[in-house]
This record gives structure tokens, C-alpha cells and sequence, in this order.
């Protein structure tokens, strides 16, 4: 009697290579921020790049998973799977903010805060210096690590959720033969 044995990828494996892939090219990508100087007010387009490149890390560990698994996938098992993706970079990331924060830039709120001044100054040049004053005491709370390192690994997990649903109903497949 011959056993067949299969090639199954976990969740667990695929979640953290392609969340440590994500995760260190975020990092690089922030360090590349950091030294041309571009961290406090990035332009916009980076973080539309930032964004397809978590879609394309995503979706990847999706045909990873699917295709070690016999070209099956559930739905629950792709979510699951962005979201551990998410949820390990988010974490890497993190590592990034502190040692930015802590160490790269211990002023990091106090020059936040100046690039928001200067940028208040440039879309409303006419605002008061008691507007602007009260403008920029209104942003301070959102500088501080305590805010940013919760917010940021919250949106992670929910846009990883948001593209592992999409993607999981793109690539879903289920297993005719599995046990219910």
C-alpha cells in the first residue's frame, strides 16, 4: 500500500515569510524616507507606492499559500493570512518608529510639529498666529509614539484585512474532497 504524502503550507509559515518580507521592505523604505530627509512630510505618491507594495506582499502570500495547498484556499484562510501578514510587519514597522523616535530623532515630535506649522503656513498664509498656535496644539497628541505605534499596526491590520478579503474572494477555491 502506497501513502501519498502532500506538500501543505501552513498559515503559520506563510504568514510569517511574507510578513518579515513586508515588514523589512517597509523599513527599507522608511529608511530611504529618513535619509533623503523625507520622513516628516512625504510626498503623497510614496505612500501610494507603500500601499501596492503591501497589496502585491499580500496577494502573494495568498498564491503562496494556495498553491502549497493543492490549489485550495478559503476565504477564512486568506484573511487570516493578510491578516498575520499585517500584523508581522506592522510589528517590524514598529521596530522602525521606536528606534526612529527614540534614538535617530528623540525630537521627533517637536520637528513634526514645525513641519506642520510650516505646512499650515503655506496652505493658509493668512491665518492668525493664535489660529496656527491652536492648530498645531490640536496635532501634538498625534506625534507621540503612545499614538502613532497603536494607529499605525490598527491601520495595517485593517487595510490587510480589507485587501486579504478582496483578494481571498478573487483567489478562494474551495477543496471539494476536505472534510466539512
Amino acid at each position: 500500500m502506497k501513502i501519498e504524502t502532500t506538500n501543505t503550507t501552513t498559515i503559520k509559515d506563510v504568514m510569517i515569510k511574507f510578513g518579515v518580507v513586508l515588514g523589512v521592505i517597509s523599513i527599507l523604505f522608511n529608511v530611504v524616507l529618513y535619509v533623503t530627509d523625507n520622513f516628516l512630510a512625504p510626498h503623497w505618491s510614496l505612500g501610494v507606492l507603500n500601499f501596492v507594495i503591501t497589496i502585491i506582499i499580500i496577494v502573494m502570500a495568498l498564491k503562496a499559500f494556495k498553491q502549497g495547498n493543492g490549489g485550495f484556499m478559503k476565504l477564512g484562510q486568506s484573511i487570516k493570512i493578510g491578516l498575520g501578514v499585517s500584523l508581522i510587519a506592522a510589528l517590524l514597522g514598529g521596530i522602525w518608529l521606536l528606534i526612529l523616535t527614540q534614538v535617530l530623532e528623540p525630537n521627533y515630535s517637536e520637528l513634526a510639529l514645525d513641519a506642520a506649522r510650516d505646512q499650515i503656513i503655506e496652505m493658509y498664509p493668512d491665518m492668525s498666529d493664535a489660529q496656527l498656535d491652536q492648530s498645531i496644539s490640536f496635532q501634538e497628541p498625534f506625534t507621540k509614539i503612545s499614538f502613532m505605534l497603536p494607529v499605525a499596526i490598527m491601520m495595517s491590520l485593517f487595510f490587510g484585512f480589507i485587501i486579504s478579503l478582496i483578494a481571498g474572494l478573487i483567489l478562494k477555491k474551495e477543496n471539494p474532497h476536505a472534510d466539512a
